[in-house]
């Protein structure tokens, strides 16, 4: 009877337990309901129609249109000086003054000794005259007369000499009074009045560079050598000088025009330099200073474009998500991939030559949570305020 009631416990335990597992095997076939997936917020552009200029970018340094180190050209005591650092200078203004009286005593005594030359010059040529009458009418040997003449000739080329000398006086109290060279900014003053100054002078007595204009010299990948060549067969080449930075951001210091080309190419570096002037109106741009030098070498005229952070990258090249409507009768917005083909792309402009048309519009923030197809909601862009 015992061993009857425990076979029946057994049993109604089984019947148990199968029925609490077809309760959750039932319980986990019912279908959950169906989440609808929450559009992806979006920013967007349109696709337009526009010019687009095409520019090399190189890193540049500004070195001056024109410099020259002032030095004196004479030694002597240096008496005064007549400018003040940083000054802007005109060609030929006077800058500095050397002692000038040893040179006036020098001239003085070169005219003197001409003088005195001149009248043995006189003299001589009065008795060569006389000597040849006599030769003539055998009063004297021709041998008193050649020496006569000889004479003549000998006091022709002191004069010469003296000449020479006094010319030479003359440039080097000339020389006392030392004015610019060259138009143009001074720098630092390298040598006070007072001091004793030669043509051996170190680091003369001050720099003067030409700033306005002014001009940078820059490097290019030897690979841009045809755009450029190009671009100046057409006519100037136009530049733009701009702060370190985004060059397409930065800000703008000057616009130049290209002057030369250098006429190698840096083997070990493969690049080629170049150089630009600019006008430098208001002194942005200083000697020694790096920029940012962008080269205008063509333009796009009435090319489709699209801003560079709409473009993708996938396994097939170039892509952009569209903003489509969803099915027939929907108000859905959805985000499809749409390869395009590239002619062009920078910091600020991207030129697609296949796959948009004017009046699009393309994702630019938000891309990197759609995939081909997902819904999309369309939201302004966050405005910054500015500092």
């Amino acid at each position: 009877m015992a061993a009857r009631r425990r076979k029946l416990l057994g049993l109604l335990a089984l019947l148990v337990l199968i029925a609490i597992i077809i309760l959750r095997l039932t319980h986990l076939a019912k279908p959950k309901p169906v989440r609808a997936e929450a559009p992806v917020p979006v920013t967007v552009t349109s696709v337009h129609v526009a010019n687009v200029p095409v520019y090399l970018n190189g890193l540049g340094t500004v070195v001056p249109y024109r410099t020259v180190t002032v030095e004196p050209m004479i030694t002597g005591p240096l008496i005064k000086i007549f400018f003040h650092e940083g000054q802007f200078v005109r060609k030929g203004q006077l800058l500095a003054e050397i002692d000038p009286a040893p040179y006036r005593a020098a001239l003085a005594q070169a005219e003197a000794k001409l003088a005195q030359d001149q009248a043995s010059l006189a003299n001589a040529r009065l008795q060569a005259r006389q000597y040849a009458m006599l030769v003539k009418q055998n009063y004297t040997s021709r041998q008193q007369a050649a020496n006569s003449a000889a004479t003549v000739l000998e006091d022709e080329a002191l004069v010469k000499q003296d000449e020479a000398t006094i010319e030479t006086d003359k440039i080097n109290l000339g020389y006392t009074k030392i004015r610019a060279p060259i138009a143009g900014r001074t720098g630092i003053l390298q040598i006070n009045a007072g001091n004793i100054i030669n043509p051996s002078l170190p680091n003369g007595i001050v720099t003067i560079n030409t700033v306005q204009p002014i001009s940078v010299q820059f490097s290019l990948p030897q690979q841009d050598l045809p755009q450029l060549v190009a671009a100046q067969a057409v006519g100037p080449v136009p530049l733009i000088a701009t702060a370190e930075g985004n060059p397409s951001t930065a800000k703008i210091l000057d616009h130049g025009l290209l002057s030369v080309l250098d006429n190698t190419v840096n083997s070990a570096t493969g690049t080629l330099t170049a150089k630009g002037n600019f006008p430098n109106p208001s002194l942005e741009l200083w000697p020694g200073a790096y920029v940012n030098v962008r080269v205008l070498v063509g333009i796009f005229h009435g090319v489709v474009t699209i801003p560079p952070v709409a473009v993708q990258q996938g396994p097939k090249g170039s892509f952009v998500y569209l903003i489509k409507t969803g099915p027939k009768g929907s108000k859905r917005l959805i985000a499809a991939v749409q390869p395009v083909t590239l002619g062009y792309y920078d910091e600020s402009t991207a030129v697609v030559t296949k796959g948009l048309k004017p009046g699009e519009q393309v994702v630019t923030e938000g891309s990197a949570r759609l995939e081909d197809g997902a819904s999309v909601r369309i939201v302004s862009p966050v405005k910054v305020p500015s500092t």
